[in-house]
């Protein structure tokens, strides 16, 4: 007997075409991906979401994700800023190539504390100058494209860190001037980052010598004897400011006289300013010192060494002084 062939199911008897009910969805599942299948593909791709967005917060929190934030987000006196001018030809053609070429290197900020509805968010570390151009672009074109700026997001862990990440972004984009590495140092320690200026030294110029960070911190004594007189201080040269320095602290009266030439004079160019600090260098050394004081005056044994007698005392100071000059020293006297 041959045997029956099988057919498919009927239509019919499915429910389709006929006054019968439809086959729920939960019984069709039978015919496709088993439940339990969807349920597993569902929680792995839940799983797969939530690691791409945790990368990406971490992503974003490591300053590797450049961000795009709007001008008025950002507080640019977070820090005592290092540049203490800013020249306007440089600042102009900074300006042109950004609005020719779009602004190629981000600045860096930190989060600011999250305070609802407070602004700005983000305080400014480095870029000071690439925020001021496209600042001024805005102002002159009104383009959105000048409405923000490209930043990468920094967590120093203290305002100490902080200022030392604009520091040496500064030091290896532009340099700074002496009065500039002064006026840092010096300012920091008024907001009380750093307890003392030798601290604030030490940790602003770690990289830098012994001797580097001296004459810095000779011209923080420029700064706190004429910071707000001087029209061009970040362009006094080392040798002028060292002078000035010297002036300042073997003739205590020449402070007031430097403050009354410069405020007096009317200069239209760094190097007017120059020529009259130079001429204040030999009326400084005019005045005398004051009444009933016992200043020491000291004298250059050769260049870098200075000699001075000091009550009962014989002061060495300079770049030379060091543990070899001591020992020759020891050995000289120990002769007589």
């Amino acid at each position: 007997m041959a045997r029956k062939r099988l057919s498919g199911p009927k239509p019919e008897f499915l429910g389709e075409g006929t006054g019968r009910t439809a086959v729920a969805p939960e019984a069709k599942s039978m015919f496709g991906a088993p439940p339990i299948a969807q349920v597993a593909g569902e929680s792995a791709a839940q799983n797969a979401l939530r690691e791409l967005v945790d990368d990406v917060a971490r992503t974003r929190a490591e300053g590797r994700i450049v961000l795009k934030i709007p001008l008025g987000d950002i507080a640019p006196d977070h820090l005592a800023r290092d540049r203490v001018n800013t020249d306007a030809d440089e600042l102009a053609a900074l300006a042109q190539s950004i609005e020719t070429h779009g602004q190629r290197t981000p600045i860096e900020v930190t989060a600011l504390a999250d305070i609802a509805g407070a602004a700005p968010k983000y305080g400014l570390i480095s870029g000071w100058r690439r925020l001021l151009a496209l600042e001024k672009l805005h102002d002159k074109t009104g383009d959105a494209q000048f409405s923000t700026v490209l930043a990468l997001l920094r967590n120093p862990k203290d305002a100490a860190s902080a200022y030392v990440s604009m520091v040496e972004e500064n030091e290896v984009r532009v340099g700074l001037s002496y009065y500039e590495r002064a006026r840092v140092a010096a300012e920091a320690t008024k907001r009380g980052v750093f307890e003392t200026e030798k601290l604030a030294l030490l940790s602003l110029f770690a990289s830098a010598s012994r001797a580097k960070r001296s004459r810095i911190r000779s011209f923080i004594t420029l700064y706190h004897a004429l910071d707000g007189v001087l029209q061009y201080p970040a362009a006094i040269p080392e040798r002028l400011g060292l002078s000035l320095v010297e002036v300042l602290r073997e003739y205590p009266e020449a402070r007031g006289n430097f403050a009354k030439g410069l405020e007096q004079g009317q200069f239209a160019s760094a190097a007017d300013e120059m020529t009259a600090l130079n001429g204040l260098i030999r009326l400084g050394k005019q005045a005398k010192p004051t009444q009933g004081s016992n200043v020491p005056r000291a004298e250059h044994l050769t260049e870098g060494l200075k000699i001075m007698l000091k009550g009962n005392k014989i002061v060495i100071t300079g770049e030379k002084v060091s543990p070899d000059l001591l020992t020759r020293l020891k050995t000289m006297l120990a002769k007589e």
